[in-house]
């Protein structure tokens, strides 16, 4: 008999992103490498491989709530069916009384699945943007670091389709257009560091792979505390939509960021191609060309070219590009709109002049 379908489930999630990390290892490993990589033999037990720097190593963030221990159990059994090293990381974000105890026992309990390296990194969370983007920002700046340090492949993230569908919504309702709506990818980061194999999952699946391995998980109770905005569109708004419109609103969701990433890509795409055929000799925007360009096209290359002159990504609203794009298609004689960074836009002789204000040497 084999296992639980829930468990199967994660299990060849997670199977086939280990065959991905290790398809693009192999590609950017040098001759030598890559004979001995294929001498280790993916499919051979973790036992009969020798311990070498050259065999990848995939870590998993771990909270220990019920969708990273599912993830963990699934590393921890796939990896040792191929030429992977798997590891463990899991944040205390100092958040709650008797964090760092519960950071060790996941420690504790990664180590026992034979997971190797396994680490708990406390880190401070500040107040930017407000508490969940700050936790948030302090996570990831972490796991960045640990991957840095450990020279890991890659590093799975629990997100389940719940997630995703969460993410959308989020999205549609700051009104910050289509890429907001693509949700979570499945690999992002610096050269797709992060991979989530729990997409197209739901979040009861990991749970019950947890509980028929009887594997013990932590609810966190900033889950469920209203305080939060994601926890309340999870116990309130998701419950209140599958009500009015019937069940599968979260199927249809994670459907929705699928397509509209790749829609979002194509758009993207279409924009670096425009971007060198609307500049002149010098290498600055002309206005008649941009404007001729489809909107959405437009704005990606005007948000690419604030970007280039300095202005922080995360910094940069639908507001602010569209005042730039005023510029282009509603001249009146505007003077230079001030933007984040420092950065100055201002329209001269038909040229779009992006850069950084004079203040900024000040």
């Amino acid at each position: 008999m084999g296992p639980h379908p829930a468990v199967a489930a994660i299990r060849l999630a997670v199977r086939r992103v280990l065959h991905d990390v290790l398809t693009e290892y192999d590609r950017h490993t040098d001759k030598t490498g890559r004979a001995e990589f294929a001498e280790a033999g993916v499919g051979r037990q973790r036992a009969t491989l020798p311990e070498r720097p050259d065999t990848p190593l995939v870590l998993v963030a771990c909270s220990g709530g019920a969708d990273s221990m599912a993830l963990a159990s699934a590393l921890a059994f796939e990896s040792r069916k191929l030429a992977v090293r798997a590891g463990g990381i899991t944040v205390d974000h100092n958040l709650q009384p008797g964090s760092a105890l519960r950071a060790a026992e996941v420690v504790t309990r990664l180590g026992a699945m034979e997971l190797d390296p396994v680490e708990a990194v406390s880190v401070s969370v500040g107040r930017e943007g407000g508490p969940e983007a700050a936790a948030r920002d302090a996570r990831y700046a972490a796991l960045d670091a640990a991957a840095e340090r450990h020279g890991a492949a890659a590093v799975l993230l629990g997100h389940t389709r719940d997630d995703q569908a969460e993410t959308v919504l989020l999205g549609l309702a700051r009104g910050s257009g289509i890429r907001s709506l693509s949700g979570m990818a499945a690999a992002s980061g610096p050269a797709g560091r992060y991979r989530r194999p729990f997409l197209q999952l739901d979040r009861q699946t990991a749970r019950k792979a947890c509980l028929v391995q009887s594997l013990p998980v932590w609810d966190d109770p900033h889950n469920i505390d209203p305080a939060y905005t994601r926890s309340r569109l999870r116990h309130e708004g998701l419950p209140a939509l599958e009500k009015a419109l019937g069940k599968g609103v979260v199927e249809a969701l994670a459907r929705t960021a699928q397509l509209s990433r790749d829609d979002a890509d194509a758009l993207d795409t279409w924009a670096a191609e425009a971007d060198r055929s609307v500049r002149d000799d010098a290498g600055q925007l002309e206005c008649a060309k941009l404007h001729v360009l489809p909107p959405a096209v437009r704005r990606r290359v005007l948000r690419r070219a604030l970007i280039e002159a300095g202005a922080p990504a995360g910094s940069l609203f639908a507001r602010h590009i569209e005042e730039v794009d005023r510029l282009i298609t509603g001249w009146r004689g505007q003077r230079a709109i001030n933007l984040p960074g420092r950065v100055e836009a201002q329209r001269q002789g038909g040229r779009l002049v992006i850069r950084q204000s004079c203040s900024a040497s000040g």
